[in-house]
């Protein structure tokens, strides 16, 4: 048979395999013979009759074996069957065209899964949704149904998957406890208790009984509902005992976690970050840092930080031109001060409060002393106390950093009120304290632990009066100089300035016991007989001290008498000079850092003195307000420019401007008094403490340091 296309060209498929006929054909099923034996052959008919007998070889494969029918053919028997076939066909059978069909076999289903869904347009779709409505009422008449048994089934477990992942440490803890098949059955019921009649027991119980349990579980829950009634005590009394050890449980892992030190630590950070965020913009003020404007701040925020630019970039400005002035040859030093004067009166000096060091701990404590550290300009260590006798109660010592302003980073419980306290330069970890009663403590602010390193309780030459000053002192000690030693000194109202030794325990000796001194004012003749009246006490209550700051051999020592004693560590009986001026208690006394000779005093009798150290009358003398100053200090960056609390504000005197009125007047609310001040030792900004317990920051604006460091005084 040849296949012809449209064009007339022979399009006869060929055969790919050509049998040997001496080769043995070896037996083979009956659907592959005759599928081989026909495909062989190239003849139109013997097609035909290969899709005969494919079809009924695979009839007759897939016929059961009971109903099988003997259909075994030959080999011989098919080849002479063709061999008819082929020599009954004549020449005209050749010519005659031949329509071949080609059909397609039954489906043979290897694998069949039905579907669990039916479409809605489906026969079947309304039979089966009868069927599921059917199911639905059945499950829900299912509780309380007589019918129903509970029962345990195996099913099939889902193939495991491995998955890796990364994780803390877990930490595993053995715990053990005995409990009964009761306390089970109560607690994994408990939120289902609820109390109810004996004739709703049944329907309760049945109710419960769709939770999965095993037949025995099951028994005993049926037993308790039928006894609901005569053991509702024993239930609540187990029921309450399990939610009693779940909250102790609950409580204590609560416990542990925020107790726990990598917790702790992560607030610790979260607490830093932000404080940066919230005091950026007062930080940056502080440090004299360009503020960072933030887009999403609200108009009162952004209006304050505008305003701290405006200012920032007048100073600037001011700055600039002073520069450039000075840069100029031939410009005469009496006119850049008329400009610096003209600036100043444009743009006067102020203070601009920046925030207040103040937490639940410190209110209602009165600032009684103020130290920076000497090794970390950040930290700041506060003493709070009351000066007024009838006032006393517990005091702190606190240690403030720049980095969180509102909570101290250590806190030191003292049994009385701290009235002084200072930083070891040595030992910069060091921080002394001295308290009302007269002991003297020394605390290590590195470790967490608030008790005292050490303490003066076990000595025996302890004071018995309030310490009103202590200080770390650096002494020659060599004849060369080279060596120098670390000393504390303080001073107290028992008249004794001593000097402790700090080594297993404190221990002091007396460096100086203040003797009282007699008036130089002449007595009238009346008062003759009185001469002979003896004093309460022969010593004079210390008040303050300060080493001179060059020769630390040298010290000046404030007395409630209202005198200053000049003194010297070679000679613990006589005073050198004494300088009277006060008519009242010396709070404070201060040498120029810059100009040596020249030091400060302020006294309860409203006034502030500057003295000369060779002179004993006073140079000048500065009372502006009738007030008592508690406080002096004098500015790190200018020989001119010192401090004073009063107890109704704080003024900045500058010498260079004005001996007659301060130049920035700051003043306290009706209810508060300033108390301490501190100059900031590397930024422009003043710390003052008042008697609530806050600490002040401000920041110096618009007030210029001379660039003389030596006080020139006129006649």
């Amino acid at each position: 048979l040849q296949v012809f296309d449209d064009e007339g060209k022979d399009v006869t498929p060929r055969p790919l395999f050509h049998s040997d006929p001496n080769a043995v054909v070896p037996r083979q099923g009956k659907l592959l013979a005759s599928s081989a034996h026909f495909g062989a052959t190239g003849s139109g008919s013997s097609t035909s009759i290969s899709n005969a007998s494919t079809t009924e070889s695979i009839v007759d494969e897939t016929v059961e074996p009971g109903s099988r029918r003997d259909t075994t053919v030959s080999l011989s028997d098919v080849q002479g069957r063709q061999e008819g076939i082929e020599e009954e066909l004549t020449k005209e059978d050749l010519d005659r065209s031949v329509d071949i069909y080609l059909t397609e076999t039954e489906t043979i289903w290897i694998l069949d899964m039905p579907s669990v869904a039916v479409s809605v347009e489906s026969e079947d779709a309304g039979r089966i949704q009868e069927r599921n409505r059917i199911y639905a009422d059945i499950c829900k008449n299912r509780p309380g149904n007589d019918r129903f048994v509970e029962k345990m089934m195996q099913t099939i477990n889902g193939a495991a998957k491995n998955k890796e992942v990364q994780c803390d440490q877990i930490i595993m803890e053995d715990k053990g406890t005995t409990v009964t098949s009761w306390d089970l059955y109560n607690s994994f019921n408990v939120l289902e208790i609820k109390p109810t009649s004996k004739a709703e027991g049944s329907g309760a119980t049945a109710g419960r009984s769709s939770k999965p349990h095993t037949t025995k579980e099951h028994d005993q829950t049926a037993s308790v509902s039928s006894d609901r009634g005569s053991t509702s005590s024993s239930t609540m009394i187990s029921e309450s005992s399990v939610l009693a050890r779940n909250h102790e449980e609950e409580e204590y892992h609560s416990e542990v976690i925020l107790t726990s030190e990598k917790f702790q630590q992560d607030l610790f950070f979260m607490e830093r970050i932000l404080m940066e965020n919230i005091f950026q913009p007062k930080l940056a003020a502080y440090r004299q840092f360009p503020v960072l404007t933030d887009p999403d701040v609200t108009s009162d925020t952004s209006g304050t930080v505008a305003a701290m630019e405006e200012a920032k970039e007048k100073e600037h400005g001011k700055e600039k031109n002073d520069k450039e002035e000075q840069k100029g040859a031939f410009i005469d030093p009496s006119i850049l001060s008329d400009v610096n004067k003209i600036l100043e009166e444009i743009v006067p000096p102020r203070l601009e409060q920046l925030w207040s060091y103040t937490c639940d701990l410190t209110n209602g404590h009165s600032v009684s002393s103020m130290a920076w550290s000497k090794v970390n300009p950040d930290l700041l260590a506060v003493g709070y106390g009351a000066f007024d006798f009838k006032e006393q109660k517990k005091g702190l010592a606190c240690c403030w950093s720049l980095k969180n302003p509102m909570w101290p980073e250590r806190v030191f419980r003292c049994e009385h009120g701290v009235t002084a306290l200072d930083f070891s330069m040595a030992s910069p970890s060091l921080l002394a304290v001295g308290m009302y009663n007269g002991s003297v403590a020394i605390y290590n602010v590195r470790s967490c632990n608030d008790a005292a390193l050490l303490d003066s309780s076990e000595s025996s030459n302890k004071h018995t009066g309030p310490v009103w000053q202590l200080r770390w002192v650096e002494q020659d000690r060599s004849a060369t100089g080279d060596s120098k030693t670390e000393r504390l000194i303080c001073i107290s109202a028992d008249g004794r300035i001593t000097e402790w030794l700090v080594q297993k325990r404190l221990d002091c000796t007396d460096l100086m016991k203040i003797k009282r001194t007699e008036s130089e004012k002449k007595k009238l003749p009346e008062e003759k007989e009185r001469k002979s009246e003896a004093l309460i006490s022969q010593q004079a209550a210390g008040m303050c001290f300060d080493f001179h700051p060059k020769d630390t051999n040298f010290y000046l020592a404030g007395t409630e008498e209202g005198h200053i004693h000049k003194c010297s560590c070679s000679s613990r009986e006589q005073f050198l000079k004494t300088y009277r001026g006060h008519k009242g208690p010396v709070y404070k006394v201060a040498w120029n850092p810059f100009s040596t000779d020249m030091f400060l005093s302020c006294s309860a009798d409203w006034s502030i003195i500057l003295w000369h150290q060779d002179s004993q009358t006073p140079l000048l003398t500065f009372s502006s307000t009738t007030a008592v100053v508690h406080d002096i200090m004098w500015s790190p960056k200018s020989a001119f420019i010192f401090a004073a609390a009063k107890e109704s504000g704080v003024e900045i005197w500058d010498l260079s401007v004005s001996i007659l009125d301060p130049v920035i007047s700051y003043f306290a609310s009706p209810r508060e008094k300033f108390t301490a001040v501190l100059f900031a030792t590397n930024t422009d900004c003043l710390l003052v403490g008042d008697s609530k317990g806050e600490v002040g920051v401000f920041e110096l604006q618009n007030l210029a340091a001379t660039n003389s460091n030596k006080v020139q005084l006129t006649r």
